[in-house]
């Protein structure tokens, strides 16, 4: 038994110390506090020219931060160009032609590094982006937790299997988002996101068609008038008829009149236990809120790299 007493304190300190490492690297809102205080600012000020140029890209940036995260995790691997050694996930399916707000993370980054060099990872920087699009947008506000470091690879395959289609159905998006641990209730919240932005035609097509039982008649009838049903694919719809460009629970009020303009939104109604939290958010702003601030910061924190892993890119589009 004496013999294995220096075994034991030396596999307790190796697990000491692993812990220690582990929790050196875990993610905090202050992680920037002495390297780049001034942060959180520059990005605000740079979303909010630019969402003052062009409301739209409020949303934009919120959906590029959702469709890194379920890629992988939160790693900025959505922002990496082509290379000879890999296709990025820019040309995924659910991406191509579709994703919006790479300049706008470019400029960032440009402006962030003239203060701080070599310091802030473009990971961080679209995580802290995407909350200042739902605060610009009449949103919440809530402390990022920051310390994520960037990936050297991407995955076309991950984006193409990971990402909800549009076309998904309640079984399917419940299951993507329960394999990076988010609830019904963090699903419906997140997908409130959707109380901004817009959609294209090709999009939502087969949900006005095809659907009546689904969908409110008249809605559909004023949707078709600008997707017809052949041509038009790129023409744009608004994700929420009440307020499109104010992040509010609008959108989960369309969903109780059948006006979800996607099929996958509607889905939400289509039984299970998301249906509650339809219900409270399409009541209450507030809880909707709440639930969307928890779930972002869940999100937030899919299989982030840090401590050593990864790099802080120079450029978000290239690896050093």
């Amino acid at each position: 038994m004496a013999s294995l007493l220096p075994s034991l304190f030396h596999f307790l300190f190796f697990l000491s110390t692993c812990t220690s490492f582990i929790n050196a690297y875990h993610l905090t809102p202050t992680f920037y506090a002495r390297r780049c205080p001034k942060l959180q600012s520059i990005v605000r000020s740079t979303m909010v020219k630019a969402i003052i140029n062009e409301p739209r890209m409020a949303a934009s940036i919120l959906r590029l931060h959702f469709h890194d995260c379920f890629v992988n995790g939160c790693d900025a691997s959505v922002l990496l160009n082509d290379t000879p050694t890999f296709k990025g996930e820019k040309s995924a399916a659910p991406n191509d032609n579709s994703l919006k707000g790479f300049k706008l993370i470019d400029e960032i980054k440009s402006n962030v590094e003239t203060i701080c060099k070599n310091v802030v990872s473009c990971s961080d920087i679209l995580a802290l982006a995407a909350r200042d699009a739902v605060t610009l947008s009449g949103g919440p506000r809530w402390k990022v937790p920051l310390g994520r470091r960037d990936t050297r690879t991407t995955s076309i395959e991950a984006a193409n299997t990971n990402l909800p289609p549009t076309t998904a159905n309640i079984t399917t998006l419940t299951s993507i988002f329960a394999a990076k641990s988010l609830t019904a209730r963090d699903m419906t919240a997140l997908m409130g996101a959707h109380t901004i932005g817009m959609a294209r035609c090709t999009t939502f097509r087969t949900h006005i068609y095809n659907e009546p039982n689904n969908i409110n008649t008249n809605f559909a009838l004023i949707k078709k008038a600008n997707c017809p049903a052949w041509g038009g694919d790129n023409n744009l719809a608004p994700l929420d008829t009440g307020s499109p460009t104010r992040f509010d629970n609008s959108f989960f009020k369309n969903l109780m009149a059948k006006q979800g303009l996607l099929h996958s939104d509607q889905e939400l109604l289509n039984g299970g236990s998301q249906v509650a939290w339809v219900r409270l958010y399409a009541k209450s702003n507030v809880a909707f809120g709440n639930d969307f601030v928890n779930a972002m910061i869940k999100m937030g924190n899919i299989s982030p790299l840090t401590g050593r892993f990864g790099e802080i890119r120079r450029h978000c589009r290239f690896v050093n």
